[in-house]
């Protein structure tokens, strides 16, 4: 609130979590529960230190544990409770997921391309996410944040990418020109009206699939 008494609009801080377990390095991990790197870990303390330096009025992340570390301890360092919201995770790329880019591109060719060129239709790993299912959850997860004050929100490449192109205008064709590096920190304004862009590409945000109907394959 202002002075005034009319609500202040608020700010959403998406961060994308730091560099994993060493042994994932070039692996599609996706939605697999791995832990950070010993670097990974140095870099989310350092980022907490960061984020603090401002406090944000309440804290989402994924609930897998390379998204927990940083908002524990951000939650230490400000007394909030972190709030789970696994429509935060990255997409599911079905078995491709554990499995090394290379490897994959042997087997299929250029059929990860199509995660791009196809994001209305592709499920990668045969029963992975579609780039338009990505997004009807990611949308409603963003419709679901608090509407004022600031909101830290830590997240994946893929789901991060996926808002940031449609508060661009952007197609969900062009996401993958979005994705931050690990460790980014992407302020985003609100209001930010991204309804509009929703029905861009047909996607529902308080009439998407509930948590139970989204994929459940372990992996990217």
């Amino acid at each position: 609130m202002n002075a005034d008494g009319v609500p202040s609009p608020g700010k959403v801080i998406l961060v994308r979590h730091t560099e994993v377990a060493r042994a994932w390095a070039g692996r599609c991990y996706g939605q697999s529960d791995m832990g950070l790197s010993r670097e990974g870990a140095r870099a989310a303390r350092a980022l907490a230190g960061m984020l603090v330096a401002a406090p944000p009025n309440a804290i989402v992340h994924s609930g897998l544990k390379r998204t927990r570390l940083l908002a524990q301890i951000v939650a230490r360092a400000t007394g909030l409770t972190p709030i789970i919201d696994p429509r935060w995770r990255e997409r599911s790329f079905g078995d491709w997921q554990g499995r090394s880019w290379n490897a994959i591109w042997r087997a299929t060719g250029d059929a990860m391309d199509r995660i791009m060129t196809e994001p209305e239709r592709f499920r990668p790993g045969g029963a992975g996410e579609t780039g338009a299912e990505l997004a009807a959850r990611c949308l409603a997860a963003w419709d679901a944040l608090p509407r004022e004050g600031t909101t830290l929100v830590i997240a994946h490449g893929g789901a991060i990418a996926t808002i940031r192109a449609l508060a661009h205008g952007a197609d969900l064709t062009q996401a993958a020109q979005f994705i931050p590096k690990p460790g980014k920190i992407v302020p985003i304004p609100r209001p930010l009206r991204l309804a509009a862009h929703a029905a861009q590409h047909h996607l529902a945000i308080n009439g998407s699939a509930p948590q139970a109907d989204l994929p459940r394959c372990i992996g990217r």
